[in-house]
């Protein structure tokens, strides 16, 4: 849904950021300083606020898209090893931080939209092991879009996957971060009509 632009302020990690429930346009974001840029857009990357980081000197951005695309070129340029430490930053899909209630807030709501934190026991027991048998195959965790699958087409989707190659799974699990990362991007900046996220 859309979100309301308001003055909201909010301590994070010593600095004071822009609330998550702020659409900035893309002069405020050009306008944030490092800190601040990496205290809005560090979560975008589960556990990972080296690639905001690391993108903060691209700026201006032109629009949110060219943002998203800086973001998106510095994960793609990463060694294969780069990429699959990444994906080792996120957690089990109803894995056990889920079930601890220690998720990310991002990561949080996202399962919770999939349907993920109200799985029946079978389901549950189901995804346990696929998600098991998924890292022993890769040695990472099995990511994809939660905000764009609901429950049934993520198990689906984890069976379909063991099938792929290591070099596919990590090109498709990339792909996965990326459309993550879009939608995180998309409730914190406005696009160039100056109109926020509608998800």
């Amino acid at each position: 849904d859309s979100l309301p632009k308001t003055g909201g302020l909010l301590k994070r990690s010593g600095y004071e950021i822009i609330m998550a429930s702020i659409s900035l346009s893309i002069d405020e974001v050009n306008n944030l300083s490092y800190e601040e840029f990496v205290s809005v857009f560090g979560s975008l990357f589960e556990q990972t606020p080296l690639i905001s980081a690391a993108v903060w000197s691209h700026r201006p951005f032109e629009s949110r898209e060219s943002l998203y695309n800086a973001l998106c070129n510095f994960v793609d340029s990463l060694p294969k090893a780069g990429k699959e430490g990444l994906l080792r930053c996120y957690p089990d899909l109803a894995g056990k931080l889920a079930h601890h209630g220690t998720l990310t807030p991002e990561s949080t709501a996202e399962q919770r939209t999939a349907g993920l934190l109200e799985l029946s026991t079978a389901e549950q027991s189901e995804l346990d092991s696929l998600n098991e048998a998924y890292k022993q195959k890769f040695g990472f965790p099995f990511v994809i879009c939660a905000r764009e699958n609901k429950a049934a087409a993520i198990i689906a989707g984890l069976k379909l996957r063991q099938n792929h190659s290591a070099e596919e799974e990590v090109k498709e699990a990339i792909g996965q971060v990326c459309r993550i990362a879009w939608h995180r991007l998309a409730n914190l900046a406005l696009d160039s009509s100056g109109a926020a996220a509608k998800l």
